[in-house]
């Protein structure tokens, strides 16, 4: 089970601080924070069972190359995707008639 936590009144050159740590290490702020708990965490011999479990999609997709991205979406979708553009047409011309 997940939880979600909430930080009030962070000191704003606290927050500028912990955003510019985050850009440094390619994360989001959320993802940055999960790195500091999760840091915090095993510092005290108390480490997570998984701590990669914790980070969202989005920080492992930090750590991978444009180029790597390309081919592993070339695998999982080697005819392309459909163009959302027909799909956008068709629900305009159902919404007018």
């Amino acid at each position: 089970m997940s939880s979600n936590l909430s930080v009030k009144n962070v000191p704003e050159p606290m927050l500028v601080a912990l955003r510019a740590r985050a850009a440094r290490n390619h994360r989001s702020l959320q993802g940055e924070l999960m790195s500091i708990l999760e840091a915090a965490v095993s510092a005290q011999g108390q480490a997570a069972p998984d701590a990669t479990a914790y980070r969202g999609a989005a920080d492992s997709m930090d750590k991978i190359s444009i180029e790597a991205l390309a081919a592993h979406a070339k695998q999982l979708f080697p005819k392309g995707t459909p163009s959302s553009a027909d799909d956008l047409r068709a629900m305009r011309d159902n919404r007018s008639s």
